[in-house]
């Protein structure tokens, strides 16, 4: 298996791989969602530090926190905090955040511009009595907002991550530049990688250009992903390259009753033997999007023998399958399964297809498609940051054509929480177009 693996490896070298990086999948965050990160008392405690030290301040409450979209710029931080000094005063800081890639390819958020102000003081006098000179207090405060963008900057680290698909398979996904900031949300572009036993394998080249689709602005939905019919033929390419659609399947059938049917089989054995079906991909699976359906085409070669382990085959034939495919989402996976799973006429070059069908075409309908489930019930993890899940999921599949390409990406639905920092039955509703 593993000189099998090490070999399909290398033979996909051969197929034509990226030239240039080019995105498969994407996400708009729409200004409605951005709202969820208002969530009263800043979670991790927002610490301010001013440099007089004369102060005495004995709490710090955060009573609003929010952010809001500034097209083709970036966000706004709105942050009012009740100081507890007498006598109380509200500080309010406004902070323009922009994201940018850094040098590890990675999202990271950063300050452009920090302004805060405090309201409601009795005199100008007690203002410098518990925050200094102007100088002096906003180079500490702006350092502490600089601060929360630890912990958001950490996440966005994690989006990169690889994430299991098979033991000897991930992904990952990487962004390709910068959000883009607009009145409809906040866009990011992504590039899905494969890696097989470690090597990141080259991918087909998609015979079109994916471009993300336009939000509905009647869609309450707040997160929308969307991924291309490119990435699901690129994900059973990866899949296909690490073995795991090559499966053994066991046969009711023994070698002697094999033997009444074809009769050079009796030579070949001389005890009686069950009989074995090994399947293995003679193409990469295609997948098809359509409105309301996705559908999966699957071109086996099946190797019929017996023995257990030195395994010895007496005929191979092809069949072609084709099945519904049926999405769902788990957490933070797409889990896949299987649906009318349809075998087509076996072929077989010495004329025996009618006879192979009726031997063999039961058990090919009936196992193929639970040990394809078997594979794909693991799911595939979608593009999340860590301490995030989705919830409550709608999927719809929705062919979409662009006027220049066709384009055929599947929609799903969402709603999501982010665990972290949202109180108990706080949700982020999010849409997904596949």
């Amino acid at each position: 298996m593993a000189k099998l693996l090490t070999l399909s490896i290398l033979l996909s070298l051969l197929v034509p791989a990226h030239t240039t990086r080019t995105p498969d999948c994407g996400g708009i965050l729409s200004p409605s969602g951005l709202s969820y990160g208002k969530s009263g008392p800043l979670c991790a405690g927002l610490h301010l530090h001013f440099c007089s030290s004369r102060n005495q301040i004995n709490s710090v409450k955060v009573t609003e926190l929010s952010l809001s979209l500034i097209p083709n710029a970036g966000l706004r931080l709105t942050i009012d905090v009740d100081l507890g000094i007498t006598p109380v005063m509200r500080l309010s800081i406004l902070a323009d955040l922009h994201v940018e890639m850094n040098p590890e390819g990675n999202l990271e958020l950063v300050t452009s511009a920090c302004k805060p102000t405090v309201e409601e003081m009795q005199s100008t006098e007690e203002i410098e009595r518990h925050l200094g000179d102007a100088r002096c207090q906003q180079t500490p405060i702006c350092l502490e907002v600089s601060k929360l963008l630890l912990l958001p900057n950490e996440q966005l680290i994690s989006l990169t991550a690889q994430f299991p698909i098979t033991p000897s398979c991930q992904v990952q996904y990487l962004p390709l530049a910068a959000p883009v900031f607009s009145e409809q949300g906040i866009t990011i572009s992504l590039q899905t990688t494969f890696q097989v036993a470690g090597m990141a394998i080259p991918l087909p080249v998609s015979p079109v250009p994916f471009s993300m689709p336009e939000p509905v602005s009647s869609s309450p939905s707040h997160l929308t992903l969307a991924f291309s019919e490119h990435f699901y033929t690129s994900l059973f390419f990866a899949l296909e390259t690490a073995g795991a659609f090559n499966t053994t399947i066991p046969s009711p059938l023994t070698t002697a009753t094999i033997a009444q049917k074809i009769t050079q089989v009796g030579s070949l054995f001389q005890e009686d033997l069950p009989v074995i079906l090994r399947a293995v991909l003679r193409s990469s699976p295609g997948v098809v999007l359509e409105e309301g359906k996705a559908a999966l085409k699957l071109f086996l070669t099946i190797h019929v023998g017996a023995g257990s382990p030195a395994f010895q085959s007496f005929l191979s034939v092809n069949a072609d399958i084709s099945a519904g495919l049926l999405l769902s989402i788990t957490d933070t996976r797409m889990t896949i399964s299987t649906a009318g799973m349809r075998p087509s006429h076996i072929r077989e070059k010495r004329g025996k297809a009618a006879l192979l069908e009726e031997l063999f075409l039961p058990t090919i309908r009936e196992e193929v498609p639970a040990q394809m489930n078997v594979v794909l019930s693991e799911g595939i993890f979608l593009p999340h940051v860590s301490s995030f899940t989705y919830t409550d999921v709608s999927i719809v599949i929705h062919k979409v054509r662009n006027k220049t390409f066709k384009l055929l990406p599947a929609m799903f639905d969402l709603k999501g929480t982010q665990e972290q920092c949202l109180p108990p039955g706080s949700r982020i509703n999010q849409s997904l177009l596949l």
